[in-house]
Order: structure tokens, then C-alpha cells, then sequence
């Protein structure tokens, strides 16, 4: 199944994050948080502005974010989880 979101919408698979400090203690599932760092899978076509202009997204497809903590609309797809969140939920993207 393929999914597209719609307007300034865009679909993240959450990247995983490190399960161990720099200590070398392992962070048990029970105690660890969900990332707040996804890879951009697909983006939708953009919003329109005042004069009925199409503004196309800063994000691209295979950017790797950082999003809001509380942001977007978790989807599961063929046993896969994603979100979905706007562009405006996107805080950073990694260079």
C-alpha cells in the first residue's frame, strides 16, 4: 500500500534511538522514550498561499528531522509504523 499525504503533510518512519548512555548503561524499553527523530518517506504537494499559489515544502524526501515531542498521528501500514505530521511540526533537519 502507498501513501501521500496531503498538502504540507509529511509521512516519517521514526529513527531509533541509542538504547545504551555514553556510560555504557543500557536503557531499558520500559524506560525509554519515543524519538523525536524520523526519516522523511514521503511529502505532500504543499500549501497554497494567498494569491492561490502552490508553496512546495522545505522537506524532502530521505531527510532525517527532528519533530515536535507531542506532533502528528501515528499510522500503522503492512505491520510498519509511521506519523504523519505538518511541516510546521518540524524543528530541524540534520546536515
Amino acid at each position: 500500500m502507498s501513501i501521500k499525504p496531503l498538502y504540507d503533510r509529511l509521512l516519517l518512519e521514526r529513527v531509533e534511538q541509542e538504547t545504551k548512555t555514553a556510560g555504557g548503561i543500557i536503557i531499558p524499553d520500559t524506560a525509554q522514550e519515543k524519538p523525536m527523530k524520523g526519516r522523511v518517506v514521503e511529502v505532500g504537494e504543499g500549501n497554497y498561499d494567498d494569491q492561490g499559489k502552490l508553496r512546495p515544502l522545505k522537506v524532502k524526501k530521505g531527510d532525517i528531522v527532528f519533530f515536535a515531542k507531542w506532533g502528528g498521528t501515528e499510522i500503522k501500514v503492512d505491520n510498519k509504523e509511521y506519523l504523519i505530521v505538518k511541516e510546521s511540526d518540524v524543528l530541524a533537519v540534520v546536515e
